[in-house]
């Protein structure tokens, strides 16, 4: 596995980044009937996903650790997982949209797409190949039955 950094702290210094952009850059900025309440909701379900992917985890007894998948046991592919093959990384996206939302700068969702890359390129496709390698051809047709975001 070639990422060492916890996908939480990617996603803080993405939200950072969005802080940041909106402190400094003077245009961009968007305010609409409902904003706030997107937000929370976006927040809340990211959150819903999040819990219920982590509650999937522990009932069938496999690890939740992205840095350490040599732990893994199963493959879960039910429940959520089988609308995503990566809903904990879902539910950080849905947060730095949520954020986004309340810092109300459209630029921010140039950072939410930037999160979405450097997950794909640097944690999910190393997670891939290690899941690849350790679950052979179940993992393979998992994939291509589920869609790596939504």
């Amino acid at each position: 596995m070639k990422m060492k950094v916890p996908p939480a702290v990617i996603m803080l210094i993405f939200g950072g980044l969005m802080y940041v952009l909106d402190r400094f850059l003077p245009v961009g900025e968007f305010e609409f009937f409902g904003k706030q309440e997107l937000a929370m909701f976006l927040f809340g379900l990211g959150f819903l996903v999040i819990l219920i992917s982590v509650i999937q985890f522990f009932v069938t007894k496999t690890t939740v650790d992205p840095l350490n998948l040599g732990k893994t046991r199963k493959l879960v592919t039910t429940g959520i997982y089988n609308f995503t093959r990566n809903p904990m990384y879902l539910g950080m996206l849905l947060f730095l949209l949520a954020f986004g939302l309340k810092l109300g700068n459209a630029f921010n969702t140039l950072l939410a797409a930037g999160f979405v890359y450097w997950m794909n390129h640097f944690q999910i496709k190393p997670e891939e190949e290690v899941l690849l390698e350790k679950f052979g051809k179940e993992y393979s047709i998992y994939c291509k039955l589920t869609r790596r975001w939504f």
